[in-house]
């Protein structure tokens, strides 16, 4: 690939904990990842993009981090992680490693120095600890809430509150302070020097907060909240190029930026700033032609702005799996979890999104796939209320069952779990569906009609028409139930609805997400093809 791979990349995320077990204690690490290469080399992926592996107590799956500069002994070592960059390089695999950016683990030395410390130290200036209202300080400073619910803030024992826009255990880094920069610049030193390719920015536009701290209910419509989106983020992210550029392998920054403003989205995406940032508004898309196009026009039309790529993403360990949002009556994208929220006809789910992974992967940009969406997995919904991890479920006093049913360990071989995710007898550290059998990698391997063979199609047709990594699109006339395009003298079309339709004249198919009889393309079916 050339030095610009990132425009135009497909790039698997890997949740660690659900990926492979190696040791056969339940949880997924570094050594399942590294035995499992030759299948994402086969798969055809360009990167891979890993969810945090550093040192935490994993009150949030290590979104909590302890230390930046290290790797969690859940899942092996530095050594373990130095091995595995070697490895994947040696596949032809890039590397991208999440970072936390926003705030760390309450365990972080720093946290614990702050605490020790008290009011009005140096130590509590890294954070942000403020005094309470109220005639005691016994109301929080102000009333911004927590992203997992509940108030943004929480007292400690000499009466100040510090700040956590996510868990209390996730205190907020104060990036004000100097010290804060510059120990993250030495960070992304660290793992450049181990040779990594890129970092996975979580919630990018988060860092930089409102120094006045201004309650939410005295904001005018339509203002820019006090904790993302501020000006100061900006300086980071450049400062930040100038690290990643310095280095040979030049990495790339892609980042977690949920902004309802796409020309605002697109400023994180300057030249000097970020390379890419996430597709949130595609992936909350509902599957209905007009919409999707709508989206995909905005989406291609501000990133041209700043010449940036757009990403395509359907799903990530965040939100339900596509194949069930897909089969329910409301198939755009919702925050709501619970055991009845995504009811879904799987049948119909899965021929969807075996149709929108040729749309994905189609599209002028890069791809993204969350492990196991190349096999077709559903979401869990019937996970033990005793066994889910997720924070979210103990914030939201048990109504919101969180992100779990996504996380679900991937079932790899076998008529029965733990289904080669880890050694015989061993339990993964979610249930897995006993009806999971059907949908294993070596099940699907050999099958031509699974969903794992239509994605190692797609991905090996992408890598060889010149024509599809280039940057350019055209619509191609269909009625208000298709979508049709062109990348060159490759086509694609979707179908939404009945009655079938006829593919182009003359066109020589390429490939299909169901199959087709004749030159009719069935309801909610892609087809790729060469057109005269």
């Amino acid at each position: 690939m050339t030095e610009d791979w990132w425009r135009h990349a497909a790039i698997y995320q890997i949740y660690p904990r659900s990926f492979a077990d190696g040791d056969g204690d339940g949880v997924g690490d570094i050594t399942g990842i590294r035995a499992r290469l030759p299948y994402l080399r086969e798969l055809g992926i360009d990167a891979v993009w890993l969810s945090p592996w550093y040192t935490s107590p994993q009150a949030d799956a290590g979104y909590d981090v302890a230390d930046y500069r290290d790797i969690d002994p859940l899942f092996g070592t530095l050594a373990d992680a130095e091995a595995f960059i070697h490895e994947a390089h040696d596949h032809a695999i890039r590397v991208i490693v999440d970072i936390v950016p926003n705030h760390c683990s309450d365990r972080h030395p720093w946290f614990q120095a702050a605490l020790a410390a008290g009011p009005g130290s140096p130590e509590r200036e890294l954070f942000w600890f403020r005094p309470g209202r109220g005639e005691h300080g016994e109301l929080p400073p102000n009333d911004w809430q927590s992203n997992f619910g509940g108030p943004a803030w929480t007292r400690v024992p000499d009466g100040q509150w510090y700040l956590h826009m996510f868990a209390p255990e996730q205190p907020d880094w104060n990036w004000d302070n100097p010290r804060v920069r510059e120990d993250f610049e030495r960070t992304l030193r660290f793992w450049l020097d181990r040779g990594v390719d890129g970092f996975r920015i979580d919630v990018a536009d988060n860092l930089v907060k409102d120094p006045n701290l201004p309650d939410v209910a005295t904001l005018p419509d339509g203002a820019v909240m006090p904790w993302g989106d501020q000006e100061g983020v900006h300086e980071i992210y450049r400062e930040w190029r100038k690290i990643a550029d310095s280095y040979p392998q030049r990495a790339i920054f892609v980042g977690e930026v949920w902004l309802p403003d796409p020309v605002r989205f697109t400023r994180f995406l300057r030249p000097d700033e970020l390379h890419t940032g996430f597709n949130f508004a595609f992936l909350s898309a509902p599957w209905e032609p007009a919409e999707l196009r709508r989206t995909i026009d905005a989406t291609l039309s501000t990133h041209a702005l700043v010449h940036a790529p757009a990403t395509w993403v359907l799903s990530n360990h965040d939100v339900p799996r596509v194949v069930t949002r897909y089969g329910r009556a409301q198939t755009a994208h919702t925050w709501e979890s619970s055991k009845t929220a995504h009811v879904a006809d799987l049948a119909l789910g899965t021929r969807r999104a075996r149709a929108a992974a040729l749309l994905t992967t189609s599209l002028p940009g890069s791809v993204y796939v969350y492990q196991g969406e190349e096999l077709g997995l559903p979401e869990v919904q019937d996970i033990p209320e005793e066994l889910l991890a997720d924070p979210r479920w103990i914030r939201s006093g048990h109504t919101d069952r969180g992100r779990d049913g996504c996380r679900v360990p991937l079932p790899w071989s076998g008529d029965a779990p733990p289904f080669g995710f880890g050694p015989a007898g061993s339990t993964p550290w979610l249930p897995q569906p006993p009806g999971w059998a059907a949908l294993t990698a070596e099940a699907e391997a050999d099958d031509p009609g699974s969903t794992l063979s239509l994605y190692r199609s797609a991905l090996r047709i992408r890598h060889a028409e010149p024509d599809l990594l280039g940057e350019d699109m055209e619509w191609l006339p269909s009625s208000g139930n298709v979508l049709a395009y062109r990348r060159g003298r490759i086509g694609c079309m979707i179908n939404f609805a009945d009655p079938p339709v006829p593919l182009p004249v003359g066109a020589q198919v390429l490939l299909t997400s169901e199959p087709v009889d004749g030159d009719l393309l069935p309801t909610d079916v892609a087809a790729w093809f060469r057109l005269p």
